[in-house]
């Protein structure tokens, strides 16, 4: 009570120290939701695939280029390997992905409406629609939010398909436009950042190509003729497999990894992407790291606050003397001094965060996709907390020792 008096009487001092406290520690802990949010996004950039099968190469590097669009397949799956793989009993449903081409920048995927229907991301988000529908039509092509977003495009718009994946490509498929029929909402993983076009489409606007080179004269295909051609590819770059039961995940990778007839590789979604995020995550920990000095920062200016109001309020000591209190009294009330006014931060700090991501959690979402739930105070976030106050109390036994001292060596005389 008595330091509370004392904090009290001094508020303005002491409310600029728990804003200060509050501020930090409303950047700690708000760095700590985002880290989470951030890896549990990263985990969750596909969800419900128990395989991504591809050819063989290292199981990253399928990874990033099947999911996150980044790289190249070393080779092709046959599509016979595929068909064999996609009719086994234990197989409940397969997404067939085939990449090669681009558009603006932005990767193009061939693959079908199984796609929208089983595709699953940030646990068991579906992909959905802003407008439009799926493919209906062989040149019908269904894009990405940040596709539409950064090039103004709306449905009903042409597109044409770049030959290859530079962002500046002098090979185009211009006698084989499509249209946009659809449009999705944004999902804040690579989706957004797709045109997607049906697996036949891919095979359609090749039909003319080889080596890189479109056929001249007589031996184009338009796209009407195109129409009349069979499409069915003869190998894709990957696909992604779900069973109809998960204890047969691991007998199936083993199998489609000892494969005869062709090197493929079969990996597990989930612990490539761990050992993904174990090498990309130095980032967010160097993040965590920079918030806790600021943290530190908090909690030292309070320390220069109240040793500055020390020698101000030696007669204040050498009253409290006066009236019975001893030395150890005294240092009693400032370190309580410290652990109150550390406690009042972290309450305010967390109030604050709290505020702060509801209010953004809806921007975040629309604008940059990235869907985070605050959730409430985990074991984690709570042992940060009073972590906080327990160095605050560490802290204040700083000052209080030395108004201790102060008060042996002053007695009732006040040195000015």
């Amino acid at each position: 009570m008595l330091a509370l008096r004392s904090l009290r009487n001094r508020r303005t001092t002491a409310l600029l120290t728990i804003s200060a406290i509050a501020i930090s520690v409303a950047l700690l802990l708000g760095v700590q939701k985002m880290r989470t949010a951030a890896r549990d996004g990263f985990a969750n950039t596909v969800s419900g695939v128990d395989l991504i099968v591809g050819a063989r190469s290292g199981q990253l590097n399928l990874l990033l280029y099947s999911v996150f669009r980044v790289g190249d397949a070393t080779a092709n799956v046959s599509w016979a390997s595929y068909q064999k793989i996609a009719n086994h009993p234990d197989v409940a449903w397969t997404i067939p992905i085939s990449l090669g081409d681009s558009h603006r920048g932005f990767r193009v995927m061939g693959t079908n409406n199984d796609y929208f229907e089983h595709y699953r991301f940030a646990g068991d988000r579906s992909i959905r629609f802003a407008s439009g529908q799926r493919f209906a039509d062989l040149y019908d092509a269904v894009i990405g939010a940040d596709v539409a977003r950064q090039l103004g495009y709306k449905q009903g718009d042409k597109v044409v398909i770049s030959h290859g994946l530079g962002n500046v490509s002098f090979a185009h498929h211009e006698d084989k436009p499509f249209r946009i029929t659809g449009i999705l909402e944004r999902t804040g993983t690579p989706i957004d950042r797709t045109v997607h076009v049906g697996l036949e489409a891919i095979t359609a606007i090749h039909l003319d190509w080889d080596s890189g080179m479109q056929a001249q004269g007589a031996g184009r295909i338009s796209a009407e003729q195109a129409r009349a051609q069979k499409l069915t590819p003869e190998s894709i770059t990957a696909f992604m497999v779900g069973m109809r039961t998960k204890v047969m995940t691991f007998t199936m990778q083993r199998a489609i990894n000892e494969y005869r007839l062709e090197p493929l590789l079969a990996i597990i979604p989930g612990v490539a992407l761990t050992q993904l995020w174990n090498l990309v995550g130095i980032a967010d920990t160097a993040l965590m790291i920079v918030a806790a000095f600021v943290v530190l920062a908090g909690l030292l200016g309070m320390l220069t606050a109240i040793l500055t109001s020390l020698n101000e309020r030696r007669r204040e000591m050498a009253i409290l003397r006066s009236v019975g209190a001893q030395p150890r009294h005294v240092f009693s009330m400032l370190v309580a001094e410290a652990g109150l006014l550390a406690s009042a931060g972290v309450l305010t700090g967390v109030a604050l965060c709290y505020g702060l991501l509801y209010a953004a959690k809806p921007v975040l979402e629309n604008r940059f996709g990235i869907f985070l739930d605050p959730g409430g105070l985990t074991g984690y976030d709570v042992g940060l907390l009073v972590s906080i106050v327990f160095a605050a109390l560490l802290m204040g036994a700083v000052p209080a020792w030395r108004a201790y001292r102060n008060t042996l060596s002053d007695g009732l005389t006040i040195r000015v």
